[in-house]
């Protein structure tokens, strides 16, 4: 079927006079004598947000309680020596890794992942190359099949962090990476009420060290944050669309704009990074002016935000005036007409 069919139909309970939906399911101990413990066998409302997003992906999936706790889970389910990662990824995941570093508990390899040939460079000795569909907040695009395949010659792993994108844009575990990651709390959730992770595999081998990775570490998902996550899962790809085709016209307008100095869009998915040319006090001034559009750090709920990358630390080398924008799924006419009033003239 196509993805946005499995989104709707995946994980839902089948037999007859069944609900139509799995409900919320409140237990963390379970009747019998196997000692059933629900941060060792989940709940059903976990497990059926696993079967949906697994089906979207093509593999297996294990929820956790947010997108750095799928991240840090799966490092620990592989438990890499040498770790290749995009030195322009999210700053999250970049803070997890050099605090592993400062442990000496890993050696970093920093490279451009847009670079292939670097990329490929770096290989040798590694056990995993860490990579996003588009990374954050720039917006570049590594080969994920050329990068896969000559990480499979050196025997390494390679995880993609698919939370841009979604299983409906792209799907990597078809393009050779072993497990792929997302904050459900962006677009899977898609309405800015809750805090969810998922990494998913075709390898089974990998997949049970994932859950033991869970369950030694208690990075279980909350209840009612797995089921908020299924329910919002069941419209992500009208809501990608949506949002995939008001960023497309944006990136248009915006490039033709006299205040915007670059655009970067990845071609895909409903995220845009724009530069002002009047920096820092512009884009500044552009979340302050903006009225429809939300000043916000998090993406991938209906409404559109944006941010100013460059005020945080992590992020200091971004443009100043970088903006990163998660379009949402308001008319598109709306959004342009209020960062038309927003961006300052030049």
């Amino acid at each position: 079927m196509h993805p946005a069919s499995v989104a709707v139909s995946a994980g839902r309970p089948t037999g007859v006079g069944e609900p139509l939906n799995h409900p919320v399911v409140l237990a963390s101990n379970f009747r019998g004598e196997a000692g059933d413990y629900s941060r060792w066998i989940g709940t059903p409302t976990w497990q059926a947000l696993e079967d949906a997003v697994g089906a979207l992906e093509g593999g297996t999936a294990v929820s956790f309680a947010s997108g750095m706790g799928a991240c840090s889970g799966t490092l620990f389910a592989l438990a890499p020596r040498v770790l290749v990662i995009p030195s322009n990824s999210y700053m999250g995941m970049r803070d997890l890794v050099a605090e592993l570093q400062a442990h000496q508990l890993l050696e970093v390899r920093w490279v451009d992942t847009a670079d292939t040939a670097a990329v490929i460079a770096a290989l040798p000795g590694a056990d995993v190359v860490w990579l996003e569909t588009a990374t954050n907040p720039l917006l570049e695009v590594a080969d994920i099949p050329a990068i896969a395949a000559a990480a499979a010659e050196v025997g390494a792993k390679v995880v993609v962090d698919n939370t841009f994108a979604t299983p409906i844009c792209r799907r990597p575990l078809s393009e050779g990476a072993t497990v792929v990651v997302h904050s459900g709390t962006k677009f899977i959730g898609g309405h800015s009420d809750l805090l969810i992770g998922l990494a998913i595999t075709t390898d089974p081998e990998v997949h049970e060290r994932l859950r033991r990775s869970r369950h030694v570490n208690g990075t279980t998902p909350g209840a009612m944050e797995a089921f908020l996550a299924l329910r919002g899962l069941r419209t992500l790809a009208l809501r990608v669309e949506r949002g995939e085709a008001s960023a497309q016209a944006l990136v248009q307008r915006l490039r033709a704009h006299p205040a915007v100095d670059d655009v970067r869009y990845p071609g895909f998915g409903a995220m845009v990074s724009f530069v002002l040319r009047g920096g820092a006090a512009a884009a500044d001034a552009t979340c302050r002016a903006a009225r429809l559009v939300v000043a916000a750090t998090s993406l991938g709920g209906v409404e559109t935000t944006m941010e100013r990358r460059q005020k945080y630390a992590g992020d200091s080398h971004v443009p100043p005036g970088l903006l990163r924008m998660s379009v949402g799924i308001e008319h598109v006419d709306d959004i342009w007409d209020d960062l038309l009033q927003a961006i300052p003239a030049v």
